[in-house]
């Protein structure tokens, strides 16, 4: 029986981070006038990506790994994912490039689907359920990743093959969360915390300030959107 239940865990593994790839192909397609209007639409999905990446930091992520690790390794695990990410932004930033929404999206998903793996086959509904919060999450995100990507002159094709071979990563992560990580609580509690300081330095050096427009007032709402999308998946888990 494990094998067809491995096999299921892979495809919806896979299919919740290929929303990503789904909201990159709507942005790749996008090709309206650029209006203020627009603009203010643009601003407001950003702010959700935002919101919704803070919400599996607060809801899914941290949470977890401060059940499981001493004061000590939270702290330092924890400032790890912050300092590392904070060198591989000064490190794009010099190259005049920035892949900031991509590497929050990866952060975001990869800790994710390894708990999916994890949980599953102790409770089914609880690993449906992530796998639908994985998919609401990755939506804008590849739509932001694909945009901002694309502001730095990357070809839209390449830029499309690299959120797909993304995604690829999930499956490995729930099958190593599967076959290893059930028993590994420890290390995979540090991997949430390195995750969740990386995803909250890129949340406040790189995606809020994209969030915000001047003289408008409604796309800061979209952060309270995906924030209120993180605690509804958050309770309907338990």
């Amino acid at each position: 029986m494990a094998l067809p239940e491995l096999l299921l865990i892979v495809i919806i593994t896979w299919a919740s981070g290929a929303s990503a790839l789904v909201g990159a192909f709507l942005a790749c397609f996008e090709s309206s006038r650029e209006t203020e209007r627009k603009q203010e639409l643009l601003h407001g999905i950003t702010a959700f990506g935002g919101g919704a990446l803070l919400a599996a930091v607060a809801f899914s992520l941290a949470p977890h790994a401060m059940k499981t690790l001493s004061l000590v390794s939270l702290s330092l695990t924890f400032l790890a994912g912050g300092l590392v990410f904070c060198v591989i932004d000064a490190f794009l930033a010099k190259r005049k490039g920035s892949i900031a929404q991509f590497l929050a999206m990866m952060m975001d998903y990869l800790p994710e689907a390894m708990s999916l793996g994890a949980v599953f086959s102790q409770n089914r509904k609880m690993g449906w359920l992530l796998a639908g919060f994985i998919g609401l999450q990755n939506l804008p995100e590849g739509f932001n990743a694909f945009r901002e990507m694309r502001s730095n002159h990357l070809a839209g094709k390449k830029i499309l093959w690299a959120i797909f071979i993304a995604t690829v990563f999930g499956p490995i992560a729930a099958w190593l969360g599967y076959t290893w990580l059930q028993e590994q609580e420890v290390l995979t509690a540090a991997i949430m915390s390195f995750a969740s300081g990386g995803i909250l330095y890129l949340i406040f050096q790189d995606i809020a300030p994209q969030a915000v427009m001047r003289t408008h007032w409604m796309p800061p709402l979209g952060a309270v959107l995906g924030f209120m999308l993180g605690m509804l998946g958050s309770a309907l888990m338990g």
